[in-house]
């Protein structure tokens, strides 16, 4: 069975996946970032972690999101 991520953020065809490892010493955080797109005469959705000029400034955003939601995280309720 596929472990499922904490977190999702996205931003257009961004993503960032937000997961979530238990160690010795508390609770790590480990995020991928990917471009979705679907290929030209295809109907299935795919991603790459390959990005062009125009995604970059959307690749900070979302890096910059899932770094505040990690970092809420690790403060006490």
């Amino acid at each position: 069975m596929a472990k499922k991520s904490a977190h999702e953020i996205r931003i257009g065809r961004i993503k960032a996946v937000i997961w979530e490892n238990e160690t010795s010493a508390g609770t790590r955080h480990n995020v991928q970032i990917q471009r979705i797109y679907r290929p030209e005469g295809s109907e299935e959705w795919q991603t790459s972690d390959s990005f062009g000029r125009d995604d970059l400034l959307i690749v900070a955003k979302v890096a910059d999101q899932a770094h505040s939601w990690i970092y809420e995280q690790r403060q006490p309720s």
